[in-house]
């Protein structure tokens, strides 16, 4: 009796993982369960049918992912990132990208990499010039999460578009009015391109962001003083870019971290001898290759 129950039990866990592999029973003929007594119904436990089910969405999404892998030409099912941490990690400026009064005025701290032990990196996409709506499909089918930084006057024309990435779950933020070289402007200069674009963000959007990415990732004590002002906690930048025929290393041994920011821009065959679609590919099929999830920025603040 003791054998069976433990066969039965091994039985339950393994229907939640049957969108992995198949899953052999173990369970010999002589360990079978004692049938029911005349009368009663021979049926699943609640608790079985429930993992069934779950089992059962699970191996749908996958080869929805499957499905979507081969249809967007990547050469593997991007990986899935881990639930997002309970207790989010501190995150404080990288040492050498501090300015004067960093830490006593609380300012926005500059970051390249998220302190975490997930082997994940983060997708950053900045200015909006490209508004591309297979790359809205591509990223949709594929369940890829990613974090925008939004210039208005490359957006204005088309704030619509934003607004249907707004709404399939991407967080949209600010990348100031028209982007300019922060540093070689005041204080006050500073102040209307990031809080003007904050307002922009509020009327156009419904939100004011919490992240502001400076321009080139050039700033100073006046850029962080006034995002500071306008409501922004945090200033990420990056420590890869990829093009649609390249990538670009921030460190010297040339390869992803965990918790690594990589920065792509929103642009066409206009600007790159590529689409969207094709930056992507090149982004995915490295990440996964090297066994890193593409994780959504927001979840690791």
């Amino acid at each position: 009796m003791v054998r069976s129950v433990r066969c039965r039990a091994g039985v339950r866990v393994g229907l939640a993982t049957l969108a992995v592999a198949a899953l052999a029973s173990g369970c010999s003929e002589r360990d079978a369960p004692v049938p029911p007594a005349p009368g009663q119904q021979l049926g699943q436990a609640p608790a079985a049918r429930a993992l069934d089910s779950y089992a059962t969405r699970l191996r749908a999404s996958y080869a929805a992912r499957v499905a979507a892998a081969r249809r967007w030409g990547l050469k593997q099912v991007p990986l899935t990132p881990p639930k997002p941490p309970a207790v989010k990690p501190r995150i404080t400026a990288r040492p050498g990208f501090e300015v004067s009064r960093q830490k006593d005025w609380y300012l926005p701290p500059v970051f390249t990499t998220v302190p975490t032990e997930d082997k994940v990196v983060f997708l950053t996409i900045d200015d909006g010039a490209e508004k591309d709506p297979a790359f809205l499909r591509m990223m949709s089918d594929l369940k890829i999460p990613y974090t925008a930084f939004l210039t208005d006057y490359l957006i204005k024309d088309d704030y619509a578009y934003f607004r249907k990435m707004q709404a399939s779950g991407v967080t949209l933020n600010n990348h100031t009015l028209h982007h300019p070289y922060l540093p070689g402007l005041s204080y006050e200069q500073q102040r209307r391109e990031i809080c003007d674009m904050q307002d922009i963000m509020e009327d156009q959007f419904g939100k004011r962001p919490k992240l502001m990415r400076p321009p080139y990732g050039n700033y100073n004590q006046d850029t962080l003083a006034a995002a500071k002002a306008c409501g922004i906690e945090y200033a990420p930048i990056w420590n890869e870019e990829v093009f649609v025929d390249h990538w670009e290393f921030r460190e010297d041994d040339q390869r992803l971290r965990r918790g690594d920011i990589v920065l792509t821009h929103f642009r066409g065959r206009k600007e790159w001898n590529g689409t969207m679609a094709d930056d992507m590919r090149r982004f995915l099929n490295y990440v996964t290759a090297k066994g890193f999830a593409v994780a959504r920025l927001e979840d690791y603040l």
